[in-house]
C-alpha cells in the first residue's frame, strides 16, 4: 500500500522557529477538530512501515544496505549492487599528469585499503515456503542461522556471502511454532576484479561504522552522543561522517570527510501550534511553512518530503491491516509504545517519489507531526546572520581540525572490536595513516589593466585593492542611464551614485549624471510603468533600488527589463548601499564593484588574462532545478566569442521538463554561438573548450554517449561545410564541485593553483583535481575535471592551465571562482530564469553578460 521514499535534503519551509514553545499547547485538538474539505484519500492509510514487504520498492543504496553478518535491519537489493563504470578516459591516451608549476607533497582525506580482497562472493536467490511476504520477517528468520551462514549480505530475496554452502535448505519456526522452509540457490558469483566487489566494501564499512553506535539519517553516519546544542535557535548539529571506498589510480581507496546534520528540535506539531497562536488562517499559514521541508520520523529514522497537510485526517483515523481496522493512536502505541497526545491534530502527507510509482507504489504517506521533526534549515534561518556565523564555528573546519577529526574517526574504527570482527571476518584491513601524494602548483597568472598593466596575482586570488591604481582593461562609458529609487529614499540614492560616478573616474571610466525617476510607492506595477517609462528614452543602463531584498519584486523587475523591455539592469538594495553609520567604511568599495558590474554588462572588459591561444571559444553549460516547479529545470550556455580579440559573449537558455534529455538543445544553442562568433569574426573558432556543470555520477553515461556523440556530430557537421575537412577540435570536460575529496599542505589550504593529477583520480578517468580559489575559513574544497572527450590538440598540462586561467575571469568578484567563468556564468542565468523569470529572456539581450 504505502512506502516510505528516503529522500534527503534541507527544508525549504518557512518555519518561523524562533519562539519559546508551549509544551502543553493547551485547546489545539479543539482548534483542529473542524470537519475540513480538503482533498485526502478516500480511506485513511497506513503508517509507511506498516506496509507488506512485497510492496515495498528498493530505496536509495545507501540507506538499505545494512544487512551484513546476519543484520535483521536494512537491505540491498542485489540488482543495485550492479553499478557500471563509464569509461570516460580517451584511447591510447599516455598520460594525464601535467608538468607544469611547482612540484609539492599533498596530504589527503584518504585512507589505503592495505590488503587488495582477494575473496569471491557467492550470490543465492533465498526463497520461504510458506511464503514470507516481510522482508523484516525473512531478514530475521535468516539471521536466526548466523552461525552457520557466517558473514553475509541479505537483502530478503538475494544473498551475498563469501561462503559457499553445501546445503540447500534450512528450518525455522515462525511465531505460530509453524516450520518455514528456507531454500538457498546458488545463482552466481561476484569476482574480485568485478565493479560489484567495491559496492559490497562499501556496505561492509558501514556495518563496520555502525559498531561505531552511530546513527544513520539519510546517507550518512552521525554522532548523536557528539551532538552540538545551539539552544537559542532550537537547532542540534550532529557531526558525522561521509564515506566511499573505490579503487583509484593503483590502489583502493577509502575517502572520508566530516560532515554535520542540521537537526531542529522542533517538531511539525510544535510549527503548527506557532500557526494557530500567531496567524488567523492557520491551515494555510502551516502548509506554506512545511511544504517542500523534509521531515525524520525518530520512531524508524526514516526522512521524508512533505507535500500536504490534511486537516480532515487525524490520528483517531483508522486504516486496514490484516489483523483489522486499528487508528493511528493504536498502531503507535502497540508498535513503538508511543503515546500520541493530540487526537486531533491533522495528518502530513508525503507523496511516492517517481521510483515509488515506478515499482507500483503510488499511494500516499501520513505521518502525525507530533512524531515528525523537522530537519535542515529554512530561509529565516539562512537569512539570520547570527545563527549562520554560530554555526559556523563548528562545522567550518580548518585543515588542522578536520585532518585531527579524520584521524581521530580512523582510530575509533580500529579500536572497536565489533568493527575489526566485520573487516577481519571479510579480510579487510585498513591503514591507519592519511595518503600523501604528490602535486604541482601552478604559476600565477598575471591580470591585465588598462594600458596594459599587469597584476601577478598571489596567493589572495584577489585583485580588488588593484583598481585603486589601474583602469579597467575596457570600459563603456555611461552617458545615457535612468535610476529609479522610492521618492523617500532620494537621498540615500544619490548619495551612492555619486560615489559610483566617483569611483569610475578613479578607473577613467565616464559616468554621467543619471536621470532619475522618483516612484511614489514600491509596489511591482509601479516599478513596472518607471522601467517602460525608461525605456522609452533608450538608456544604456536602469539602475533600480529596491528598500529590502524581495524576492517578487525582484522577480517582476528582471521580468520586465530581460524580457519584455530588453535593457540591461542593475538592481541594489538600500541595505547594501546606504547601510548605518557603523557599516559605511566599506561603501566605496561596494561603488568600485557596482561600476565595475555595470560595466561588464554593457560589454565592458573590467581586466583580462593572458592567453596564448587565438581564436578559442570558451563554453560553459548548467543547470538549474525550478524551485517553485519541480518538474522544470533551465539548462543554460555561455560562450566566449574569443577572449584574445574581444569580450563579446553569446548566452541561451532554454526549459526543459523532468528527465528530458538535453543533447538536442545544446546542439542549438552551439549552433547559434558558432553562429554569432562567425558573424562577429568572419571565422569559426578554431577550438572548443567545453565545460558541462551540473552532472552527477548518474548522469554520466548520458553526457558521455548521448550529449557528446549528438554535440560532435552537429558540430563536424557545421565545420566541415565550412570548409574544414577535419572537423571541429573540441575538449569537452565535465566539471564537479560536489565532492568529498579535500588535500592539505603542512595542514594547511593549499594555495590557489595547486593540482593533482595522480593517485587519487580514477584509471578510467582522464580527470585532475585543482584548488582555484582562497578562503579565509574552513577547508578549501578542490574541483574535479574530468576530459570525457579531447581532439583540441593540448597537452594534459595545457588542458589544466586553461582551466585554471578561465577560474580568473568571473566579472562578478574581483578574484578567483572556484569553476571556470562560463560554467559561473552559465550557473548565474540558468539560477535567474528558474527563480525568477521562468520564462526564455529576449534575444537582443543574448550578448550581453546582463545576468550579472
Amino acid at each position: 500500500m504505502n512506502n516510505l521514499p528516503t529522500n534527503s535534503g534541507h527544508s525549504r519551509g518557512r518555519g518561523r522557529g524562533t519562539k519559546q514553545k508551549d509544551d502543553a499547547n493547551r485547546g489545539l485538538g479543539l482548534q483542529l477538530g473542524q470537519s475540513s474539505n480538503e482533498a485526502r484519500p478516500d480511506k485513511p492509510v497506513p503508517p509507511a512501515d506498516a506496509l507488506k514487504t512485497s510492496e515495498i520498492i528498493p530505496k536509495s543504496k545507501d540507506t538499505e544496505a545494512q544487512a551484513i553478518e546476519g543484520d535483521p535491519r536494512g537491505s540491498v537489493r542485489g540488482r543495485r549492487l550492479i553499478t557500471e563504470v563509464v569509461h570516460s578516459r580517451p584511447q591510447g591516451l599516455t598520460t594525464k599528469a601535467g608538468i607544469s608549476g611547482t612540484k609539492i607533497n599533498v596530504q589527503t582525506n584518504y585512507f589505503k585499503l592495505l590488503k587488495r580482497p582477494c575473496w569471491t562472493i557467492f550470490q543465492y536467490r533465498v526463497d520461504f515456503e510458506p511464503e514470507v511476504d516481510n522482508t523484516r520477517y525473512r531478514r530475521g528468520y535468516l539471521y536466526e542461522h548466523k552461525n552457520i551462514l557466517g558473514g553475509y549480505i541479505f537483502d530478503g530475496t538475494i544473498l551475498f556471502c563469501t561462503t559457499q554452502f553445501n546445503f540447500k535448505e534450512l528450518v525455522t519456526k515462525n511465531h505460530a511454532g509453524e516450520n518455514i522452509t528456507i531454500k538457498i540457490k546458488h545463482v552466481g558469483l561476484v569476482e574480485a576484479a568485478d565493479n560489484q566487489q567495491f559496492q559490497v566494501l562499501n556496505l561492509l564499512l558501514r556495518k563496520a561504522m555502525e559498531s561505531l553506535s552511530l546513527q544513520l539519517v539519510s546517507r550518512n553516519y552521525y554522532d548523536a552522543k557528539a551532538k552540538i546544542k545551539l539552544n537559542n535557535y532550537r537547532v542540534e548539529l550532529w557531526p558525522g561522517y561521509q564515506t566511499s571506498i573505490r579503487q583509484h589510480e593503483s590502489d583502493i581507496l577509502l575517502c572520508a570527510d566530516v560532515v554535520h546534520k542540521v537537526m531542529r528540535t522542533d517538531t511539525l506539531y510544535d510549527i503548527l501550534s506557532e500557526a494557530i497562536r500567531d496567524t488567523e488562517n492557520f491551515k494555510d499559514a502551516f502548509r506554506r511553512q512545511v511544504m517542500g521541508m523534509i521531515c525524520l520520523t525518530d520512531y524508524n529514522n526514516k526522512t521524508y518530503r512533505i507535500d500536504d497537510v490534511d486537516f480532515g485526517l487525524n490520528p483517531l483515523c483508522k486504516f486496514n491491516t490484516k489483523d483489522g481496522d486499528i487508528s493511528y493512536v493504536e498502531y503507535y502505541k502497540k508498535r513503538y509504545n508511543i503515546t500520541i497526545r493530540d487526537h486531533k491534530q491533522p495528518l502530513v502527507v508525503s507523496r511516492p517519489t517517481e521510483k515509488n510509482i515506478r515499482g507500483g507504489t503510488d499511494q500516499l504517506i501520513m505521518l502525525v507531526p507530533e512524531l515528525a521533526r523537522a530537519t535542515g534549515m529554512t530561509d529565516a534561518m539562512r537569512a539570520n546572520f547570527q545563527f549562520m556565523k554560530a554555526m559556523s564555528e563548528f562545522t567550518r573546519l580548518n585543515p588542522d581540525r578536520r585532518i585531527e577529526r579524520l584521524r581521530a574517526f580512523n582510530k575509533r574504527l580500529q579500536s572497536s572490536k565489533e568493527s575489526m570482527d566485520v573487516l577481519k571476518s571479510w579480510n579487510i584491513e585498513l591503514d591507519t595513516a592519511l595518503v600523501d601524494i604528490p602535486a604541482r602548483v601552478l604559476f600565477p597568472e598575471k591580470i591585465v589593466f588598462g594600458n596594459q598593466k599587469r597584476f601577478v596575482c598571489d596567493n589572495r586570488a584577489d585583485w580588488t585593492m588593484e583598481f585603486r591604481n589601474n583602469s579597467m582593461y575596457s570600459h563603456v562609458d555611461i552617458k545615457r542611464w535612468y535610476v529609479i529609487t522610492p521618492q523617500r529614499n532620494l537621498r540615500e540614492t544619490e548619495e551612492f551614485v555619486k560615489l559610483c560616478i566617483r569611483a569610475a573616474s578613479g578607473m577613467k571610466m565616464t559616468i554621467s549624471e543619471p536621470r532619475y525617476d522618483k516612484i511614489a510607492d514600491d509596489r511591482n506595477g509601479t516599478y513596472s510603468q518607471s522601467i517602460d517609462n525608461a525605456v522609452a528614452q533608450d538608456p544604456q543602463i536602469i539602475m533600480l533600488v529596491l528598500k529590502a531584498p524581495n524576492e517578487e519584486k525582484y522577480s517582476c523587475i528582471k521580468k520586465r527589463t530581460c524580457v519584455d523591455r530588453p535593457v540591461p539592469s542593475q538592481v541594489v538594495t538600500l541595505k547594501t548601499i546606504a547601510p548605518r553609520k557603523e557599516k559605511s567604511a566599506g561603501l566605496m568599495s561596494i561603488a568600485t564593484k557596482v561600476v565595475i558590474q555595470m560595466n561588464a554588462k554593457l560589454m565592458g572588459a573590467p581586466w583580462m588574462i593572458e592567453l596564448p591561444l587565438r581564436g578559442l571559444m570558451t563554453v560553459g553549460f548548467d543547470v538549474c532545478h525550478s524551485s517553485k516547479n519541480k518538474n522544470k529545470s533551465y539548462g543554460a550556455l555561455v560562450a566566449t566569442m574569443d577572449m584574445k580579440s574581444s569580450n563579446r559573449y553569446f548566452s541561451s537558455v532554454n526549459e526543459h521538463m523532468k528527465g528530458q534529455e538535453l543533447s538536442d538543445q545544446m546542439s542549438m544553442n552551439m549552433t547559434y554561438a558558432l553562429k554569432a562568433f562567425r558573424e562577429h569574426h568572419g571565422i569559426l573558432p578554431e577550438r572548443i573548450l567545453f565545460f558541462r556543470d551540473g552532472v552527477g555520477d548518474g548522469q554520466l553515461h548520458q553526457v558521455v554517449n548521448t550529449e557528446v556523440k549528438f554535440l560532435k556530430t552537429k558540430l563536424d557537421e557545421i565545420y566541415k561545410s565550412a570548409g574544414k575537412e577535419d572537423g571541429c577540435r573540441m575538449a569537452f570536460i565535465v566539471v564537479t564541485k560536489r565532492i568529498n575529496t579535500r588535500y592539505f599542505t603542512k595542514n594547511r589550504n593549499p594555495v590557489p593553483g595547486t593540482v593533482v593529477d595522480d593517485v587519487i583520480t580514477l584509471p578510467e578517468r582522464y580527470d585532475f583535481f585543482l584548488v582555484s580559489q582562497a578562503v579565509r575559513q574552513g577547508t578549501v574544497s578542490p574541483t574535479n575535471y574530468n576530459v570525457i572527450h579531447d581532439n583540441i590538440g593540448l597537452s594534459a598540462d595545457k588542458l589544466q592551465m586553461l582551466s585554471y586561467k578561465m577560474t580568473h575571469m568571473y566579472y562578478n568578484f574581483s578574484g578567483t571562482c572556484r569553476v571556470p567563468a562560463v560554467c559561473q556564468y552559465a550557473h548565474k542565468l540558468a539560477f535567474l530564469i528558474a527563480e525568477s523569470i521562468n520564462r526564455a529572456p529576449s534575444s537582443g539581450l543574448e550578448n550581453q553578460l546582463y545576468f550579472l
